[in-house]
């Protein structure tokens, strides 16, 4: 078992993940004294689902400041009206896990608003990882908990995307035309990486343009996949980028495109892309690396930069390749980016192994040295 670095907040909180991202486990190890009400446990979930008042009972039974944890909330949305008056009357604190935030968001999860904090947990870190950490195993086959702790990766990994249609997707009812939702989730999967074209997705995945938005919107609320936009000085600009879209786990990604063998050229630069992204996206959850992300990608030039961070008024750029051996011409985007007010670092990440600073003043840094200054904060300038 690994030990994971999200801290466990004092105060009630929703915690999100996708399936197999390891909340139960985290609850488990930070708040081992918990009253627990496991709604994957089908007899509990029916008691409830037929009588939700008896959850009321059982809270008057626990002292101001007890800790009350809920697994799979989403389940039982109606649940969190005795929630949020065990939180108003008796002082209980609650640890509400989920892995969509679809149904509560449709019951009024803004009830809670100021009562609970909001935290989601991804796939392992490298520095959870410790010494088994391997870039290439992780492009390979992702970093979830779940398949981590498999002794059959490639067959847990397809069993995971079969289990997603059938228990996240069917089960909730959330779309009617599986087969159709099937050929989308292989398409989308092959989007990776890439902008958002609902026309072309539609077309390849035989559905129309109007259900494909659904389904996206399927996969984000049940955070299997990230939507991320464009920066642009002019938000009347902005609005016109389409994202890019990005899966949370290398591994999930090529189970839902039929893809568990040896990692391809073609496809490593998108693999490791997207992770760096869910890394960052981790950290940010308990070390504020910044307040908003973006690509950037000015309307000429042809050139691109994958994040743009920014936190206050500075920002910090960084380009991700999959290469070895650096060269010149990988800067090209950060060279670019150098005149947007405000950037105060460009970080270009690759595969090498050298640290080195251009003429330009362009940090070149391997992957472990990255996650690494994410890891101590050292990724903004001192």
């Amino acid at each position: 078992m690994y030990e994971r670095l999200l801290p466990p907040p004092q105060s009630s909180f929703f915690l999100f993940g996708a399936r197999g991202t390891g909340k139960t486990t985290w609850s488990r190890a930070c708040f081992p004294d918990a009253h627990r009400v496991d709604l994957l446990d089908e007899a509990r979930y029916q008691e409830l689902l037929v009588s939700p008042g008896i959850l009321a009972a059982e809270l008057r039974a626990f002292d101001r400041g007890s800790w009350v944890v809920i697994d799979e909330v989403q389940r039982l949305p109606n649940l969190l009206n005795e929630v949020h008056r065990a939180i108003e009357d008796r002082g209980l604190r609650f640890g509400l896990l989920g892995s969509s935030a679809r149904k509560l968001r449709a019951a009024g999860v803004n009830l809670l608003a100021g009562r609970a904090l909001r935290r989601a947990l991804f796939g392992l870190l490298p520095a959870e990882l410790g010494g088994d950490f391997d870039i290439e195993e992780v492009l390979r086959y992702g970093s979830l908990p779940l398949v981590k702790m498999s002794s059959e990766r490639r067959e847990t990994l397809d069993a995971y995307v079969r289990l997603y249609l059938r228990e996240e997707v069917q089960a909730e009812a959330l779309v009617r035309n599986l087969p159709g939702f099937a050929r989308f989730l292989q398409v989308a999967a092959l989007a990776h990486g890439q902008l958002t074209n609902v026309s072309s997705i539609a077309r390849d995945a035989a559905v129309s343009r109007s259900t494909v938005a659904g389904y996206l919107d399927v996969l984000e609320d049940t955070l299997l996949v990230t939507r991320l936009s464009a920066y642009e000085a002019k938000l009347r600009v902005r609005e016109r980028k389409h994202p890019k879209l990005y899966w949370i786990d290398p591994g999930v990604v090529r189970a839902a495109k039929s893809q568990t063998g040896p990692v391809a050229d073609e496809e490593r630069g998108a693999l490791l892309e997207g992770w760096l992204l869910s890394v960052l996206r981790a950290y940010n959850e308990f070390k504020e690396l910044y307040e908003e992300i973006h690509y950037w990608a000015p309307a000429q030039g042809g050139v691109e930069v994958d994040f743009v961070l920014r936190r206050g008024r500075e920002f910090l750029a960084v380009e991700v390749k999959s290469q070895r051996r650096f060269t010149s011409s990988l800067t090209k985007g950060l060279r670019a980016i150098v005149d947007l007010p405000g950037i105060v670092r460009r970080i270009l990440v690759y595969r090498g192994d050298r640290i080195l600073v251009t003429e330009d003043g362009i940090d070149v840094w391997p992957v472990e040295r990255f996650v690494e200054a994410v890891d101590l904060d050292e990724l903004w300038p001192a």
